[in-house]
């Protein structure tokens, strides 16, 4: 899920200077169906259907077939059933789903069981949310847990499955596993980081699905498919699915298919994990960055990299940093749903703008990224760029106006980050800006 990044110490030096993208506004584009070819979409759907995030084989299609249900159970937090009711419209409406909310007492087709995080740590140290097969209690999955039972790679056809979910996480967090994770009890069970306009990617910047998705999802339960087809059987059909399902795909095409290696993998994960020594992540930084060119690749694969280094070198070479984030940047504005990648990108510039002394950019940068920002529904963000530029208007001499922006921030910022003591966490360091302090990784 997306996050806010944590801040790291960085001491304010001489004038930043504007970064070459800066004068080129971006408009917000929020992604569409058709802006992928049907034989790339064909190809996509195989691998995200055919391997886990692992990236074990899977050699057998599966999915409920008939109708879906959905139900919560455990400790439900406030708001998840109006956020569960607006996604399963949103199945309905356009993957063209069968999926209703179950009746009571009756067991659903996917139930999504709320426990504390420190449950869910235990259960899956890794997870902020996950979905598994032929259980629908955590009390279940670990009677079941290291069994044939739960193996996706023994599913033929759906019939039961649980999504844990964080209890006590905030609004947006519940709302964001709501949406990925019923879409991979449904769907695929695999994410790619090559795909920039999906929920299906770990770079986690899409947290809530978008068209690209539920063309996915339409392909999957489309009527030429049906549980307990083998890979090639499903391959065999799958590019008619796409010609049908996915409107605007002729002519379009030149995608980067290749195969992402794991090492590469690893190197991103390794540079994005907490618990690491700085010198450590620096360095599978400098991996991610050199496989990715090694591969040849222009990308979503690539501008990661960027925007990975980018941040871990924020509070020790504010040129390299500035330098990555510009590249990821360039990467993005070409990539389906490129925008809020660039959005986040501006975020961090902003407050790299706000340290150095130079209010007005960081004004700018803010006021360029909020329409992506609205867009992409990520109210965290929303209120850290809200913060930012509010801190902004305080060193250009207009309290009054700050003071206004950070009260309007106040509705995003609870939903984004959930209790008081974050918001004003979120406050003391976007104040601290103003002085010594910058995003980083």
């Amino acid at each position: 899920m997306t996050k806010a990044p944590p801040a790291a110490a960085m001491r304010a030096e001489a004038p930043l200077p504007a970064p070459a993208f800066l004068a080129a506004p971006v408009a917000a584009r929020v992604p569409m169906a058709g802006q992928h070819g049907d034989a790339e979409m064909a190809a996509t759907f195989m691998e995200l259907t055919f391997a886990l995030e692992s990236g074990r084989r899977l050699d057998t299609f599966s999915r409920f077939e008939g109708p879906v249900t959905v139900a919560l159970s455990g400790q439900v937090p406030p708001g998840a059933a109006a956020e569960l009711t607006r996604v399963i419209a949103r199945f309905r409406s356009e993957a063209g789903i069968d999926i209703r909310p179950a009746q009571p007492g009756e067991r659903a087709s996917i139930t999504i069981d709320f426990n504390p995080k420190a449950a869910l740590r235990r259960a899956a140290p890794t997870a902020a949310c996950f979905v598994v097969p032929n259980v629908s209690s955590l009390a279940e999955y670990k009677a079941k847990r290291g069994s044939a039972a739960v193996d996706w790679a023994n599913v033929a056809q759906r019939q039961h499955v649980a999504i844990f979910a964080p209890s006590d996480a905030s609004p947006q967090e519940v709302r964001d596993c709501l949406h990925e994770e019923t879409a991979q009890a449904l769907g695929p069970l695999n994410d790619l980081y090559r795909l920039s306009d999906s929920v299906f990617n770990d770079d986690n910047f899409n947290s809530v699905l978008t068209p690209f998705d539920m063309t996915i999802l339409r392909a999957y339960y489309a009527p030429d498919l049906s549980s307990g087809m083998s890979r090639a059987e499903v391959q065999a059909r799958i590019g008619a699915v796409m010609a049908r399902e996915n409107p605007g795909g002729p002519g379009q095409g030149g995608a980067d298919l290749s195969p992402t290696p794991r090492a590469w993998i690893t190197a991103v994960e390794t540079a994005l994990m907490g618990g690491q020594s700085q010198a450590t992540r620096r360095a599978a930084a400098e991996r991610a960055l050199s496989i990715a060119r090694a591969q040849g690749w222009r990308d979503g694969r690539l501008a990661f990299s960027h925007f990975a280094a980018g941040r871990l070198y924020v509070g020790t070479d504010r040129a390299r940093a500035l330098a990555e984030f510009s590249a990821a940047a360039t990467l993005y504005r070409g990539l389906p749903g490129g925008a809020i990648h660039v959005a986040h990108i501006d975020m961090q510039l902003a407050a790299l703008a706000l340290a150095a002394g130079q209010a007005d950019q960081a004004s700018q940068l803010a006021d360029r990224a909020l329409p992506a920002i609205r867009a992409a529904q990520n109210h965290a963000l929303l209120a850290t760029v809200q913060l930012i530029k509010a801190q902004a208007l305080e060193a250009l001499g207009r309290p009054d106006a700050a003071e206004a922006l950070r009260v309007d921030s106040r509705a995003a910022a609870r939903y984004g980050f959930g209790t008081e003591a974050q918001i004003r966490a979120r406050q003391r360091e976007i104040a601290a800006l103003g002085g010594q302090w910058g995003f980083g990784g």
